[in-house]
């Protein structure tokens, strides 16, 4: 009974933080249970039998395959518990998903029990999470006569598990709740320092935006017993930054409905709002969860007697409000018209794209993934029985537009597009279902694609995935004993699945805390591949890549395939020349600052940028795609061309044959099969058979941005703008400035080299610039402290074979040791260099940060609030992003230079530059690789 024993004690622990026993996934534990419900007398039993029945975790843990198993038995009336009758067994059993509990009602429904049997294929009809070996044994048994395995195949050809579902409500009463002005990072939702309990659900809701909120959020559901809490980004956007599932779980756990009264702190059916609706990526996960995303469109822009916009003394709109949702005020979803309206019955709003077919099962159903499962299930039954399936299930829109070429997107789904009309071209908006190439699994949100695994009883990676890879760039700075708890446990997890997995569970390579979006640019060696990652910088240079929640990242992983709409393009590409003192990252934000002034509003917002940046290699071009997240984009493609493409490809198969030399591949040759489909990929290019992927002369797209490189003098700095007397137009990574605005006169207290952002280049830059500094000062002296963390261990390799990690050693006042990584993170910084480990470092927040109230330089993604700094009780803290050129001279002035003493500094030094693309293919080749 220790396993009981040491959880009394966890009870103890958690009730003293005010929170409710852990839900229960250990095999090990349930057996004691088990053991303790079957001692009548015991003093313990009572609670024994409320763990078993209300607090163990379904799918595929070792907890739900013990619990399984005793229900098995006690419906087969082998034992006997007066508290749990055979029928209450089955019911629990139904909601226990698949895996172990799906198998156990096959075991009883395909027997020879009569009347029990029977009853166990009723609750089976309720099931959607089958995979192929459970949907072969009632295949196999109906072959046989057994009747209760046709009568199942005959509910399931119905879509009986979904027909019989309650219908979506006609109407749905909400109450406001303004969680924020301006755009809403995920961060707020579920902060990223707090990214090590995201899988203890509880646990993780205690840090959603704050204790007060939380209050405020409970008062309003008891004055509006009859309505559901709508969370909202006041004049602002819903979810930026991130898919989070932690922070979509989060709301629902505060706001949105009980999954089953068995399963503690998993729930369903958030509703949040935006003035200017849900980002992208963060709906995909609302549609997981079978929430509802509404964008209010409640400010406009105010217009003038002529019809054009008002603008303030900055040039910025002025905005007018609609109508108000202020907290507390009562609005009804008009579900059936596919309307807001006001307490008085008025249309505030039209919610249509709220409420697609599509999104209309999601929200029956509970969850997208469980429409994917149950249309497999539905085409299986139907084929078995030799029958037509009935149109159940919205039918996919596709979208055919005669004599209108493809752009990149189109084509790549296209090419990838599975269960289409045959011979039918597809255009944007039409849905989709699209083979997966490549996935990608991070850190901090592993451990809960694992339990989604779990609850759709997955065991092993799809065949149709050509590779995945699971990171631990997340936790890479620190390893103290929250890493030591989760990420050995995660690797060994999905090492197990079938991924390439950063850490070797079996301790023979070395830990690899490369960040995952540059491992996932290696190792995705085709232009057309799809590729779904959990993190929103899953935006490779080769192929299409959406970052995604944790759900749809284990639902890729477990079917290969994910479901979307093809979405809209904006073509954009360049004119001009770059000036020699330009770093590449200054073209990335000068980019988005042309496009707001060609086009007034963010055309970039929720489509997916076709950037034509064709003769700039794989890594250089990954920190233009990379953007794109902050640019509010789907997702970004680059347009390479021939030579630029091979040469990219063949310097992912020299990384990626380094990770098989280390030991990194797995039984089934997934890395093998990378360099053996690059290879092929390689041949087609140069036989001419399939070029690059380019788009068609006559495509369409809803926008095209042409970016003048001649526009661009001086470094661009991205700015949170923390003081903007205007609160939504703070943190939106939408205010780009020249280092001029600053007049050499801005204080830095910490700069940061480092993040997906960079490559190789970058840190042969910061090499080039210290050499240089000190041949003209006769010293390098800090005046802030500079953090620098290499992408990954193979460009710490390729920069020791190459001289320049021996340069930055030199100048360095700290080295990571990966014989002793850092038990604790780092609360204090001197005014020197410091090398960290490889990985997200500063950049993900969640380990370690810079000093409360400093103003930091960085390269990096995010300038979100409390990020990588947050406020002290005197000044806001402020991460501004800049090019690491830029960032370095900030940190050896103290101080944002001035345009002068930049291109001081640079002169002779070799940076990211780039040619726009001409009709013949220009030399790719950089000093830099």
């Amino acid at each position: 009974m220790n396993a009981y024993s040491d959880y009394l004690a966890e009870i103890k622990d958690r009730k003293n933080q005010g929170l409710a026993p852990k839900p229960i996934d250990d095999g090990g534990l349930v057996r004691d249970i088990i053991a303790l419900i079957e001692d009548a007398g015991n003093e313990h039993r009572a609670d024994a039998l409320k763990f078993f029945i209300y607090n163990t975790l379904p799918g595929t843990t070792s907890a739900a395959g013990v619990k399984a198993e005793f229900l098995k038995k006690i419906v087969l009336g082998e034992t006997v518990v007066p508290e749990i009758t055979p029928a209450f067994a089955l019911e629990l059993l139904s909601h226990m998903k698949g895996g172990p509990s799906v198998k156990v009602l096959l075991d009883i429904a395909l027997g020879d029990k009569g009347e029990i049997s029977a009853q166990a294929g009723e609750v089976l009809k309720t099931q959607v999470f089958l995979y192929d070996a459970d949907m072969f044994r009632l295949r196999d048994a109906y072959k046989a006569g057994n009747a209760v395995a046709k009568d199942v195949l005959e509910s399931y050809a119905r879509a009986e598990f979904f027909t019989k579902l309650p219908a979506v409500e006609d109407e749905i009463k909400v109450v406001t709740f303004i969680a924020a002005e301006g755009d809403i990072s995920t961060d707020l939702l579920s902060p990223g320092n707090q990214a090590h309990s995201r899988s203890d659900r509880e646990l993780h809701g205690q840090c959603m935006i704050s204790p007060e909120a939380q209050k405020e959020i409970v008062a309003l559901q008891k004055k509006h017993p009859d309505a559901r809490v709508m969370m909202i980004a006041e004049k602002g956007t819903m979810g930026v930054g991130s898919s989070r599932m932690s922070g979509v779980n989060n709301v629902a756990l505060w706001t949105g409905k009980q999954a089953s009264p068995y399963v503690p702190f998993v729930n369903f059916a958030p509703i949040v709002a935006g003035t200017n609706g849900i980002s992208p990526i963060f709906a995909t996960t609302v549609d997981v969860t079978g929430g509802i995303g509404i964008n209010l469109k409640n400010w406009v822009k105010k217009t003038d007697a002529d019809n054009k916009p008002v603008l303030d003394k900055d040039g910025n709109p002025v905005l007018e409000q609609k109508f108000s949702v202020a907290t507390g005020t009562v609005l009804t979803i008009d579900v059936k018209n596919k309307q807001l309206r006001d307490e008085n019955g008025k249309e505030l709003v039209d919610i249509a794209s709220s409420f697609t077919p599509q999104k209309l099962e999601f929200m029956k159903a509970g969850s997208s993934y469980a429409i994917v499962f149950g249309k497999k299930l539905q085409t299986f039954a139907a084929e078995t029985l030799g029958e037509k399936a009935p149109k159940v299930f919205a039918p996919n829109k596709e979208i055919t537009v005669d004599g209108q070429g493809l752009t990149a997107v189109e084509k790549i789904f296209n090419r990838n597009a599975v269960g289409v009309t045959p011979g039918k071209v597809l255009h944007a908006g039409s849905d989709v279902r699209v083979k997966v190439n490549i996935v990608g699994s991070q850190d901090t949100t592993g451990l809960m694609t694992a339990q989604e695994l779990e609850a759709m009883a997955a065991t092993v990676i799809s065949p149709l995935v050509d590779g995945a890879y699971q990171s631990g760039c997340h936790t890479a700075s620190v390893w103290d004993k929250k890493a030591q708890a989760n990420i050995p446990k995660l690797m060994k997890f999905m090492n197990n699945f079938g991924l390439i997995t950063a850490r070797d569970p079996k301790g023979v390579y070395h830990p690899m805390t490369d960040v995952i979006h540059k491992v996932l640019n290696d190792i995705t060696i085709d232009d057309a591949a799809i590729i779904i990652g959990g993190d929103s910088h899953t935006r490779m240079s080769k192929g299409v890549a959406f970052g995604a929640d944790s759900g749809t990242v284990a639902l890729a992983l477990a079917t290969g395939e994910a479901t979307m709409p093809i979405p809209q393009s904006v073509k954009v590409t360049f004119k001009g020349k770059m000036q020699p003192h330009m770093d590449f990252r200054d073209v990335v934000h000068a980019t988005q600052a042309q496009m707001l002034k060609q086009c007034g509003d963010n055309v970039f917002q929720g489509r997916i940028i076709e950037v034509h940046i064709g003769t700039l290699l794989a890594d250089q071009a990954f920190t233009f795609t990379d953007w794109t997240a902050e640019m509010k984009a789907k997702a970004a493609i680059c347009i390479s061309q021939d030579e630029t493409l091979i040469e990219s490809l063949e310097i992912a198969k020299s990384r990626i044959q380094i990770m098989i030399d280390k030991g990194m591949d797995n039984a089934a040759g997934t890395l093998k099969g990378l360099i053996a489909k690059a290879d092929k990929r390689i041949a087609e290019i140069r036989s001419g058979e399939k070029p690059a992927l380019t788009p068609d002369a006559n495509a369409k797209y809803f926008a095209e941005v042409v970016v003048d490189l001649d526009q661009i003098n001086e470094p661009m700095i991205a700015d949170p703008d923390v003081n903007n007397p205007d609160v939504s137009k703070r943190y939106t990574h939408d205010t780009i400035r020249p280092v001029s605005y600053y007049g050499g006169n801005k204080k830095v207290d910490l700069g940061f080299v480092g993040s997906c952002m960079v490559h190789k280049g970058d840190m042969k830059i910061v090499a080039q610039m210290l050499k240089n500094l000190e041949k003209a000062q006769g010293k390098v002296e800090f005046k802030a402290p500079l953090v620098v963390a290499a992408p990954t261990y193979n460009i710490i390799d390729e920069l020791k074979a190459e001289g320049d990690w021996e340069v930055l050693e030199r100048y360095s006042g700290f080295e990571f040791n990966d014989d002793k990584p850092k038990a604790a993170a780092r609360t204090e910084y001197e005014n020197i260099l410091y090398l960290e480990r490889p990985g997200c470092n500063l950049c993900m927040g969640n380990q370690e940060k810079a000093a409360k109230g400093d103003t930091v330089l960085a390269t990096s993604t995010r300038l979100f609030q409390g990020r990588v700094v947050e406020d002290s009780s005197v000044k806001k803290g402020e991460s501004l992003l800049a090019s690491t050129p830029v960032v370095v001279l900030s940190a050896i002035l103290g101080r944002i230079p001035n345009d002068e003493e930049y291109k001081a500094a640079v002169e002779g030094i070799d940076l990211t530059t780039f040619v726009p693309p001409k009709a013949t293919p220009l030399d790719s080749t950089s000093v830099h690789y």
